[in-house]
């Protein structure tokens, strides 16, 4: 039986161009790149130049730059690390953030701003909870479960407003706004400049790259405390040897993803459309989740009212189809997902959903053996 995997949203395979790029540093190209003598200067060399691809693709400076052991890691950086420095003030996260945002704000004062059912931020709520003693704001790019899709730009001009207030009261404290945007790089523009950022996490598992690999982009002005102590690497945030291989295969992976972008995203759209066209034809009762608008070309996430997801993913499995019940990164847990339960699902609804995440293997024959499947057995 052929083995169809659709759960790209929570690890994807190492591509070729990847693993070529990584090769000569598990092996020759060994060496330490904070050591003095020349193999390990030119080792240096080389991961500096994978800091500078990545900061090419983002639009940035290389000293903006930080390599993390993946997204959780960054994501913990960029709140503990702006947190850390402020006391007495406060953060904003969106509801439906992941758990290594969420968990980190609950160890400051935080609030969490509302979604729509759609999955959007209501940025109007969300400016309404910025006040005097605000610090960080952390919205993600793209929801890894629902796929939803965020107005970052938007809500960057309206953050940028508040600065201006700010500075005319004398209130001198920052506003930074913080992003996690790990399900992004394979289909969504990059640019920090544009959607008007301060800290980007991405993450080398989710676009082709090796796992334990990422980034947080910190821009110049901005001071983190680490929380990672030892010798300094990483401009003395991220202490601790260098993974050469792992972080040169992560900005070749993001070079690579964000290459293939417009051509994935158009194909995988149409295999979206067609899919939830058929699905409600097929099996009326399914819903999708999240905005269809402004939505992550390869997500789709269903409920089918009636159906435990436990069940209807084992199922699945045994027929050769690989989806999930939810974020990988919360798998083990018997709650309903934080994400669901923000854009209005009850428990039950919730406990009957699945996410389906597509990918460059994906095709449409293996998305039309999907939803038959699905029909055999909700239907």
């Amino acid at each position: 039986m052929k083995q169809l995997y659709f759960d790209y949203a929570a690890a994807t395979p190492v591509s070729t161009v990847v693993q070529a790029a990584m090769a000569p540093y598990l092996t020759d190209n060994f060496y330490n790149p904070s050591a003095l003598y020349l193999n390990a200067l030119n080792v240096k060399k080389l991961l500096d130049a994978a800091r500078q691809d990545v900061a090419g693709i983002l639009g940035a400076k290389a000293s903006e730059i930080i390599f993390t052991a993946g997204g959780t890691e960054a994501n913990n950086l960029a709140i503990q690390g702006i947190m850390r420095n402020y006391s007495d003030s406060n953060c904003i996260v969106s509801s439906i953030e992941h758990e290594s945002v969420l968990l980190p704000a609950d160890l400051f004062y935080s609030k969490q701003a509302p979604v729509k059912p759609d999955g959007r931020i209501d940025v109007n709520q969300l400016v309404k909870l910025i006040d005097s003693k605000t610090v960080l704001i952390s919205v993600m790019y793209a929801s890894n479960e629902i796929g939803t899709v965020q107005p970052l730009s938007e809500i960057s001009k309206r953050i940028k407003e508040i600065r201006r207030s700010r500075q005319k009261s004398g209130n001198h404290l920052p506003l930074v706004l913080h992003t996690d945007a790990c399900q992004a790089p394979n289909y969504l523009p990059l640019i920090v400049n544009t959607l008007g950022v301060d800290m980007m996490t991405l993450n080398g598992s989710k676009i082709y790259g090796p796992k334990q690999s990422g980034v947080l982009f910190v821009h110049s002005g901005i001071g983190l405390q680490p929380f990672i102590l030892g010798g300094g690497q990483e401009r003395n945030l991220r202490s601790g040897t260098q993974n050469v291989a792992g972080s040169i295969g992560f900005a070749a992976a993001l070079v690579e993803a964000q290459g293939l972008r417009e051509a994935e995203s158009i194909r995988l759209k149409e295999l979206q459309q067609e899919f939830i066209i058929k699905l409600s034809k097929q099996l009326p009762k399914a819903v999708v989740n999240g905005s269809l608008q402004y939505r992550l070309p390869n997500n789709l996430h269903l409920t089918i009212a009636g159906m435990d997801n436990e069940w209807l993913m084992m199922s699945l499995d045994e027929r050769g189809c690989m989806v999930a019940t939810g974020s990988a990164c919360s798998a083990s847990s018997d709650e309903p997902s934080h994400v669901l339960k923000a854009i209005g699902l009850s428990d039950t609804l919730a406990h009957s959903s699945l996410r389906i995440s597509m990918g460059r293997k994906t095709n449409r024959k293996a998305v039309n053996t999907l939803l038959q499947h699905l029909v055999d057995l909700a239907g």
